[in-house]
């Protein structure tokens, strides 16, 4: 009932030259060209890290992990309380549905 189309592959309309050989030429050697010019140091100064600034950089990821996990934890208490208070007040009403219909 239904068929797809299928398109059909097109003939090729004109028949391609094969490709030409090209024959590899000889490399021609120049003289060795001068040496570069030495690159000049930068301005700037390399950082080095002391132990006083090692110490003080592990001090400040651990309070950025400390302080990152305490607000992690918090959220997680807060999600539990709100759980567990939206149980609590379900049942309440569920005690208060059930209470009504036995009258």
């Amino acid at each position: 009932m239904l068929r797809p189309k299928i398109p059909t592959m097109p003939a090729p309309t004109r028949f391609t030259s094969p490709p030409v050989l090209v024959e590899p030429t000889a490399v021609e050697q120049s003289p060795p060209a001068a040496a570069p010019a030495p690159v000049s140091t930068p301005s700037r100064p390399t950082v080095q890290l002391t132990p006083g600034s090692a110490l003080a950089l592990v001090g400040g990821g651990t309070a950025v992990v400390l302080v990152v996990g305490a607000v992690l934890v918090s959220m997680l208490l807060a999600v539990a309380i709100t759980a567990a208070s939206v149980a609590v007040c379900a049942l309440v009403v569920r005690s208060l549905a059930s209470a009504q219909h036995r009258r």
